[in-house]
């Protein structure tokens, strides 16, 4: 068969991410604190971008009408630039167009991504501590002389003070910056030797002398460590003593015969070393101020309606603020003179239009998903955890029509806030028990509840329940459920044993 070439013209369908497209991916899937930090970093490369510093909230008769719009439950769509709550009920029957338009956005003077909920004036935190927010000077100075010593802080304060030579100076402050909140030792000191070049012998050397700051016990490898060197402190670590702390998983299991005869002594004495076990902290450096943990904000809220209803309300504070300045974008024009200038703007003002673009659209599909999930698990939210339904992500995405990786995305670190408390949005997709009458099947997540309810009432009732006795008393109220299934949630609860739980009334 001769070889030769020859030109083909074939037509068909293939999907191109571009860019953009990628970019709105991506704003999908991030949390409210990621996506700030991907808006300042917008806002520093982009000098068509600037921050609406405006007041969401107006004054006078424009609060008034915010305030009877959320007394009458009104539902509006999101626009750009408009400053109107977003509100939708958990029994909205409408089309996809009806909440998630498909209109392009037009740019405006001021374009902005505003939604503002009943909760108050947005504050930009993004300012607070820069000398432009709601911090001065001042009050910054006073407020890191008067914080916490941290626990890094206090131990180099003592190893400063400690008479170590140059080179143990700096194997006690690698140690040091190794040490976590707790105050343990997490990295090996073999790598450690080995990071800085020099023996490991003089490394346990610099760690023992450590071993001796205060609290007591901190810089230990492990708990059984950390109890030991507190004893030591005390003058209380003796033979017996040291039995215990190495059978640490029998105390935890109660099974006090085998800690005798380990120990070596009575039921007395045993009692008297557990107790002074008790004492000591098993965690010195928490004591000590750390890094302030990041609060949950939600995206969502989820308030009673007037109507009976669910009014679902985005958080004007996890929505960013930004706009399109035209008036910049037209005076720079104007002085353009080549054609790579001309091509930058146009670049920027097309990457602008269309970041405001994928901010729309991902507080509508938020809203649009958040309703749908409302709406499926309006008994939950009306009578508790027991009657969470089971839900998967295909049933939400043909109801709101879209994709399945789409919701997944959506309900990423995302977090609403309802009158039962804040949850993440995945935490409504449970998979499903059969129940073994016919009807529908149980949530996952509300047969774990009854388990925990059930172990829970041991106490009123004197019985300890087996695994088998659960799975019982679950098939006696409709639940078709397997005894490993039994014993897996129960571990997931962190519940002990049945056996262990005799244990701990004895």
């Amino acid at each position: 068969m001769a070889l030769g070439q020859r030109l083909e013209l074939k037509q068909g369908q293939g999907l191109v991410i571009t860019p953009q497209l990628q970019q709105a991916i991506k704003l999908l899937q991030l949390s409210n604190l990621e996506l700030e930090a991907v808006i300042e970093t917008e806002l520093e490369r982009n000098p068509l971008l600037q921050r609406d510093d405006s007041d969401p909230v107006g004054e006078g008769n424009d609060a008034d009408a915010h305030a009877q719009a959320a007394d009458s439950g009104e539902s509006r769509e999101l626009e750009l630039g408009d400053r109107d709550t977003i509100a939708a009920n958990s029994d909205l029957d409408a089309s996809a167009s009806d909440v998630y338009g498909d209109d392009e956005p037009v740019v405006r003077e001021r374009e902005s991504v505003v939604s503002d909920s009943n909760e108050g004036p947005m504050v930009d935190w993004s300012k607070a501590g820069k000398g432009g927010g709601s911090f001065d000077g001042d009050e910054d100075m006073e407020r890191a002389l008067t914080r916490e010593k941290t626990l890094t802080e206090h131990l180099t304060d003592q190893a400063l003070i400690a008479h170590f030579s140059a080179p143990e100076m700096a194997i006690a402050q690698i140690l040091i910056d190794a040490v976590d909140e707790a105050g343990y030792m997490r990295v090996p000191l073999a790598e450690i030797a080995d990071r800085l070049g020099c023996e490991l012998a003089l490394v346990e050397k610099v760690l023992t002398a450590c071993q001796g700051f205060e609290p007591t016990g901190i810089m230990a490898t492990s708990v059984p460590e950390c109890l030991k060197l507190q004893l030591i402190e005390r003058n209380r670590f003796d033979p017996a003593m040291a039995a215990l702390i190495d059978n640490l998983e029998l105390l935890a299991r109660r099974d006090l015969s085998a800690l005798r005869k380990v120990c070596g002594v009575d039921e007395e004495d045993l009692s008297e070393m557990i107790a002074e076990l008790k004492s000591l902290n098993p965690r010195p450096g928490a004591a000590y101020g750390a890094e302030p943990s990041q609060t949950v904000v939600p995206d969502v809220f989820v308030r009673p309606d007037a109507n009976g209803g669910w009014r679902i309300d985005l958080n004007s504070d996890t929505l960013p603020r930004v706009l399109v300045d035209q008036k910049y974008h037209a005076k720079v024009a104007t002085s353009a003179r080549s054609e790579s200038e001309k091509s930058y703007l146009n670049d920027c003002l097309s990457q602008a239009n269309w970041l405001i673009k994928s901010l729309d659209q991902r507080a509508r599909t938020i809203l649009k998903v958040s309703a749908e999930i409302v709406r499926q698990q309006d008994a939950f939210f009306v009578y508790g955890v027991e009657y969470l339904r089971p839900l998967n992500l295909k049933t939400v995405a043909d109801a709101v029509g879209m994709h399945e990786s789409t919701i997944s995305r959506v309900t990423s670190n995302k977090y609403v806030a309802t009158p039962r408390g804040v949850f993440e949005l995945k935490f409504f997709f449970t998979s499903s028990i059969a129940s073994n009458d016919g009807t529908s099947a149980h949530s996952a997540e509300a047969v774990r509840h009854k388990i925990k309810t059930l172990i829970d009432g041991e106490k009123a009732s004197g019985e300890i329940l087996s695994d088998d006795r659960i799975v019982e008393i679950l098939k006696e109220a409709g639940v078709d459920i397997a005894r490993r299934t039994v014993a897996k949630y129960r571990e997931a609860l962190r519940i002990p044993s049945s056996v262990e739980r005799k244990r701990q009334i004895r």
